[in-house]
């Protein structure tokens, strides 16, 4: 298994880890990793790796293979690869995660501003979007935008527990999406809550990384809300400086 240390140190830029294997593809599994898998809308970390002689190694991205007990850092293409058993120093790009963090915490906030089921979504770097179970079109899009924004002015702490998943199965509200499950088969969920005191104003599960604070995300607006089934609405997220 994989110690996955973005979970815990979500600011954490750099690690030195142990290379365990490089699998025929020439993935790279280390014993430990600050870099996110792509998986829940959320892709895969990019970076680079520091190995003994000097060299780097590019990583394009991330992955899961098989039970999600693993990550595989996928280097570009024509590098030459490390050894098992060598030392690397991981070194993610960060200005790229961090907008990843700050989009995906925005999300969130706009699956409570938008109190629908998720049926699914993407986070990206300059643009997200969620699929709502959502029968029609709201009129009041500006006054959405601003309780989002006004949200994220406040400056709610932002921080992670982990329940059981029996837990879970007794609270089955928590789960908004539809489509994409919580991270199980470990005994235990990881949820996120945004907002102190006995009434949050979020909590729901999830693996992915995010901001401290919502006054990290910055100022969003909310852009297309288009049709995409019956009952299936997409409303996209972008950061007001783009």
């Amino acid at each position: 298994m994989t110690e996955f240390v973005f979970r815990e140190e979500p600011y954490a830029k750099s690690i030195e880890a142990q290379v365990v294997e490089v699998n025929d593809r020439g993935g790279i599994v280390l014993d430990r990793t600050i870099f996110y898998a792509n998986s829940g809308g959320q892709p895969g970390d990019t970076g680079v790796f520091e190995v003994p002689g000097g060299s780097r190694i590019e990583i394009a991205t991330t992955i899961h293979p098989g039970d999600k007990t693993e990550i595989v850092h996928v280097p570009a293409e024509g590098q030459e690869l490390p050894a098992a058993g060598d030392t690397v120093v991981a070194n993610l790009d960060w200005d790229r995660r961090h907008r990843l963090m700050r989009m995906h915490t925005a999300l969130h906030l706009l699956s409570v501003v938008f109190p629908f089921p998720v049926t699914g979504g993407s986070i990206g770097e300059d643009k997200g979007r969620l699929d709502f179970d959502m029968p029609e079109v709201p009129d009041d899009k500006d006054a959405l935008e601003a309780r989002l924004n006004e949200m994220i002015a406040a400056d709610h702490p932002v921080t992670s527990e982990w329940i059981t998943e029996e837990e879970l199965d007794a609270n089955p509200d928590m789960v908004k999406t539809m489509q994409v499950k919580p991270p199980r088969g470990q005994g235990r969920v990881r949820l996120i809550r945004i907002g102190s005191g006995p009434e949050p104003v979020d909590l729901q599960p999830c693996g992915g990384t995010h901001v401290a604070s919502t006054g990290e995300i910055g100022p969003v607006r909310i852009g297309k809300i288009e049709k995409k089934g019956r009952q299936n609405r997409r409303v996209s997220l972008h950061f007001a400086e783009e």
